[in-house]
């Protein structure tokens, strides 16, 4: 059964949705909400089971999210907008762009992986191990089944492939720190397999959106921007 997500918003224009990473909410993005709203109709948007968004009963996957998404746009009557997903955000913007590209016009994905091998293996053993006593222990404990599923998208998910990433048509800007926990080699590879993606490094790790605003939101401006004059 869908659910209708919660989501702040601000300014007015073209649609921007936001996207927010894995166990937090759409708060995050309060540095982006406040810079975007001057040029464009911002949605920062809880993810299901985050924030203010209801768990509900479906299955807790990124495919899910991705028609939690649809269903919101369907619900806001906003038939084509640009995505910016953060870490797992990037992850469902980039399943959504996939599977319904009519709906998108843009994506930036911010420390996206196409799939788990793309996590430093220093950060991704701790949450493996994590996701297994999270498996035992979620018989016994809501709190521990609460964890197994939110760890479970980091371990199971997203399953992407190049060849599905090539099929993305719309402009694409892939942005990640220089110290991000997303292994530089498949943060290239991600931007190599989109035909019309555009790949900046901003100095900093996975939270640069968060932590070096003002440089992040100079890159992605300059991407709308750009996209805009070639446009117009």
């Amino acid at each position: 059964m869908n659910l209708l997500l919660h989501d702040q918003e601000a300014g007015s224009g073209e649609p921007l949705l936001l996207l927010h990473g894995n166990g937090e909410d759409g708060t995050y993005f309060k540095h982006q909400l406040a810079y975007f709203s001057s040029s464009y109709h911002v949605f920062a948007i809880d993810t299901r089971g985050h924030g203010q968004s209801s768990r509900g009963s479906c299955p807790f996957t990124m495919d899910q999210f991705v028609e939690d998404l649809k269903h919101w746009m369907a619900h806001r009557k906003i038939k084509s907008a640009i995505i910016l997903g953060f870490s797992d955000g990037a992850n469902v913007a980039m399943k959504f762009a996939f599977r319904y590209p009519t709906h998108v016009r843009a994506l930036i994905l911010n420390g996206g992986n196409y799939d788990a091998t793309g996590v430093k293996r220093s950060v991704q053993f701790p949450i493996e191990v994590g996701y297994r006593l999270c498996c035992f222990f979620s018989r016994y404990s809501s709190e521990a089944q609460r964890n197994m599923e939110m760890l479970g998208l980091m371990v199971n998910e997203p399953r992407l492939t190049p060849r599905q990433l090539a099929t993305i048509e719309v402009p694409v800007l892939v942005i990640a720190g220089t110290r991000d926990m997303i292994k530089r080699s498949h943060t290239e590879a991600l931007a190599r397999a989109i035909p019309r993606s555009t790949l900046v490094f901003i100095r900093g790790n996975h939270f640069i959106a968060r932590k070096k605003p003002e440089a992040f939101n100079r890159a992605v401006d300059d991407f709308l921007r750009h996209l805009q004059e070639k446009e117009g």
